[in-house]
């Protein structure tokens, strides 16, 4: 969530370097930012609320300096303000950190007593006071950072200045991602690849419990006991490495319409060879039960896929919240596969999740964007959607290529598991082959979207219901909605409106919902006709030759069940982004979000 960016060089000004890594990480999400860097060998620090842009006026054009520190805040201990910013500093030590110190309490109580005094309400500052304290009781910083890893407990990525060392930057790790840059002369410590890509794309990964100690012409890295760890140099090698919105006001824009490839390039590897690509996906007949594991948009994703595991293959699927999942008696057993969904790959509920079930010897899968993300390393296999960079905070093209993976892992199963005949797999896969022609028509019907998004902007109270399937996909809808627009808006299964929510709707109370299934959709439409005698505004999705005056209608091509989701998805999206866009909200940076939720 927060971001992280340190960088010590031999002849470069490292503040161009530490401005446009904070930069490149604003799509995270956050609400403050700050530096600290070396300056005629005193530590400078400066610090503000809102944008990187001024944070960077803050800074005099004329500093220079070899050795520094950035970050970028997501506020969990303490308001959003100058104060609560990193770096924090305190006697020698200055640090950024992300992650959560869980005994904070315990160790700033401590710490009072030995006349320790903090300005912020931070767990961070106690963090950088802890590293003092050791620092100053043992004047030896390996031997603090040994302390500090044996007595803080929680999660952590620390980039780190140590006053009277001006020739080295220091970094710890624990269960939140820290990455180390090697180029020449330069050497940079980031949470996330895209801080540094401008100026090398060479890169150690710290494990947990490791600790650098970093200067301009290498890196020292140890384990927890002092043991030097020799790192494998990893290349990212990603063609996606631009920040750019084009044509395009904003990244949500563009990465909705960039749907039509992310689908197709996603799903390829598994349908370019008709079904022999397809068995490439893992053999699920020998698991008597599904898990799947999510968080927000992931957990949707999964909603999706239980539904196509359960009534197309017979497969028991049942679909858990990241959050929930360690707090719950989940059965776990190694009949059971657990597949996890994440976009960053460093989801730290999702992460958590895993090493739960890791932990008890069951089989694991990981749907996941990001190569040589956390998750990748954790999970027994991988399957890696193909959406490329996702910069706006609220998932689209990322969402839509988890349910394209879990879609054709379905239908791999169906097959093996002889619930489909090769004649049905292979229409459905060149559906797939076909997406873009599919879904260029509902991309591209702007008038429709915008029409109902001028009906709609000004309502607080916005409901979406389905059945089904199209019950799941309303659930996406309408968090995608009230993610960009700020929009109260629930989404609730179709029959359930009558024993209870139908008592919220009143005059001109905007309803979306989906119809695509021809076995529900005759009680669906009865649902609706419940809302518009109760005076709603009805928009409706679907698949079925259906005229009301009443309703305003978005027609989508009737496919298959593995498809149809991708398509339905479409207009809930557009229908968010420009209702959104009327209300003048920050679409691609909402308020209080954050892009890579790594704090539990």
């Amino acid at each position: 969530m927060c971001g992280i960016v340190g960088a010590i060089s031999k002849d470069r000004n490292i503040l161009p370097i530490l401005i446009t890594g904070l930069k490149n990480l604003e799509y995270r999400g956050y609400d403050s930012a700050g530096i600290a860097y070396l300056r005629n060998n005193k530590v400078t620090i400066k610090k503000i609320t809102g944008k990187v842009s001024k944070l960077e006026s803050k800074l005099n054009k004329n500093d220079n300096s070899h050795l520094g520190i950035a970050h970028t805040r997501w506020a969990t201990h303490g308001k959003a303000n100058a104060i609560n910013a990193h770096p924090h500093r305190y006697k020698h030590i200055t640090i950024v950190h992300n992650g959560i110190i869980e005994n904070f309490k315990e160790l700033k109580d401590m710490l009072e007593k030995e006349n320790y005094i903090f300005k912020s309400s931070t767990d961070s500052e106690v963090a950088a006071a802890l590293l003092n304290y050791y620092y100053e009781k043992y004047n030896d910083i390996e031997k603090t950072i040994k302390e500090f890893m044996n007595k803080a407990i929680g999660s952590y990525a620390i980039g780190m200045i140590v006053d009277n060392d001006k020739d080295n930057l220091y970094a710890i790790k624990k269960e939140s991602p820290l990455i180390i840059g090697i180029s020449n002369n330069t050497i940079m410590l980031s949470s996330d690849i895209r801080a540094i890509l401008k100026y090398t794309n060479k890169y150690y990964i710290l494990d947990d419990y490791e600790y650098a100690k970093i200067n301009y012409n290498n890196a020292i890295i140890k384990n927890k006991t002092g043991k030097q760890i020799n790192k494998e140099l990893k290349e990212y090698k990603n063609e996606d490495t631009t920040n750019s919105k084009g044509k395009y006001k904003h990244f949500m824009l563009k990465e909705i319409m960039e749907q039509k490839e992310t689908i197709l390039k996603t799903a390829l590897p598994f349908i370019e060879d008709g079904i022999n690509s397809l068995l490439i996906m893992p053999d699920l007949t020998k698991y008597k039960e599904i898990a799947i594991v999510g968080c927000g948009t992931a957990y949707h994703a999964g909603l999706v896929a239980k539904y196509l595991f359960t009534e197309l293959t017979n497969t028991r699927c049942n679909v858990y919240l990241a959050s929930e999942y360690r707090y719950q008696n989940n059965f776990l057993s190694k009949d059971t596969l657990t597949i996890f969904i994440s976009q960053s790959g460093e989801t730290a509920d999702t992460i958590a999740a895993i090493k739960l079930v890791k932990s008890k010897g069951c089989p694991t899968l990981g749907i996941i964007n990001v190569e040589e993300s956390s998750m990748t390393f954790l999970v027994d296999k991988c399957l890696y959607t193909k959406a490329g960079s996702e910069i706006a905070v609220a998932s689209t093209k990322a969402y839509t290529a988890q349910v394209t993976i879990l879609s054709l892992l379905v239908l791999s199963h169906a097959y093996r598991n002889k619930n489909i005949s090769k004649e049905k797999v292979l229409e459905i896969i060149d559906e797939f082959k076909n997406i873009k022609t599919l879904i260029t028509p509902l991309l591209n019907n702007k008038e429709i979207y915008l029409a109902i998004a001028k009906d709609i902007y000004k309502e607080e109270d916005i409901f979406y219901i389905g059945r089904g399937l199209d019950y799941a996909l309303s659930m996406e809808g309408a968090l995608k909605l009230k993610e960009i627009s700020y929009i109260h808006s629930e989404s609730y299964a179709a029959g359930e409106l009558k024993h209870g929510t139908i008592s919220l709707i009143r005059k001109n109370t905007p309803v979306l919902c989906s119809a695509t299934n021809e076995r529900l959709n005759a009680k669906t439409i009865s649902n609706l006709k419940e809302v518009l005698a109760r005076g709603a505004k009805v928009y409706l999705i679907t698949d079925e030759k259906i005229k009301d005056d009443n309703i305003t209608i978005i027609n989508i091509k009737k496919t298959s069940d593995f498809i149809k989701s991708l398509l339905v998805i479409i207009p809930y999206q557009l229908i968010a982004y420009y209702t959104a866009a009327l209300r003048g909200t920050d679409i691609d940076k909402p308020k209080n979000l954050a892009k890579s939720v790594t704090v539990e």
